[in-house]
């Protein structure tokens, strides 16, 4: 399976919590659905990409974190190995070429190849009226948000090939739409998810995008902790309350796992009912 996510999947509710092992009525534990798979996980080791990570390997997946800063990538590491998980972990930064090529190749060393790439990596320099925005702004942001995406999916590819089962994501936001250059960046991300799903067809790769809501991560902490900001957002949205990290994981691990071996080029918005526009 492939996958390019905006930035989450599947629903679980945050405090149901434990892994979604199966029991058969004989009382014999039932294969997890991603049991066997390679994931990696872009920018895992806070909010969303966190527990993106940790659903993933609570679902039998082998996952590789990454993230700009080594002692982040450690941290997180021992945290979900302490859990009982199977995950290693890399430095990426996922604007440098030598670091995309490094993530790859790690997780044909460490798991022996790729089923599942979530290209969960943003950022967002700028905030204001879109004329304001300068051309430096202009490239960091595309450069990370879509170019980086691209060639993370360009390189997976033929590894997903070799293992015979394929699934990645990208990253999006319903509120990328409002914040200048971001959106065009996360709308970009709509047309690659479309472009490439019939392309990849052919080779049993599906690819799929998470569109988030306001949810209550440190990149969005701008919204959901400016009280007045939030309470905006939720009105302009129809909603009544914000989500939380895991609430996006599960859509995730749902679009990476055969329940959804029928879907791909599609966006799952994931914003507790509000108003997406995509």
């Amino acid at each position: 399976m492939f996958r390019l996510s905006l930035r989450r999947l599947l629903s679980f509710s945050p405090t149901s919590g434990g892994s979604y092992t199966m029991q058969s009525v004989r009382g014999l534990q039932a294969p997890r659905k991603l049991e066997g798979k390679v994931a990696l996980v872009t920018a895992s080791t806070d909010g969303i990409g966190l527990a993106i990570a940790r659903r993933l390997a609570q679902d039998g997946a082998k996952v590789l974190v990454s993230s700009r800063k080594q002692q982040n990538v450690d941290k997180t590491v021992q945290e979900l190995k302490m859990e009982g998980l199977d995950v290693e972990g890399t430095v990426c930064h996922v604007g440098k070429n030598e670091d995309r090529v490094k993530l790859v190749n790690t997780a044909i060393q460490k798991f022996g190849g790729v089923d599942i790439l979530v290209s969960n990596a943003a950022v967002n320099p700028f905030f204001g009226n879109v004329l304001d925005s300068t051309e430096e702004v202009w490239e960091k942001i595309l450069d990370v948000n879509v170019k980086a995406t691209f060639l993370l999916v360009k390189l997976v590819v033929p590894k997903m090939q070799e293992r015979g089962r394929l699934s990645p994501p990208p990253a999006n936001s319903i509120l990328g739409r409002r914040l200048g250059p971001y959106c065009v960046s996360k709308t970009a991300l709509l047309g690659l998810t479309k472009v490439l799903a019939p392309e990849l067809r052919s080779l049993n790769i599906r690819v799929n995008c998470l569109a988030p809501g306001v949810i209550r991560t440190r990149f969005g902490a701008i919204i959901w902790e400016n009280e007045s900001i939030l309470d905006q957002a939720k009105h302009q949205l129809g909603i009544s309350r914000i989500g939380e990290p895991e609430e996006c994981a599960g859509a995730v691990s749902f679009l990476c796992s055969p329940d959804a071996s029928y879907i791909t080029g599609e966006t799952l918005v994931v914003a507790g009912g509000g108003q997406s526009h995509l």
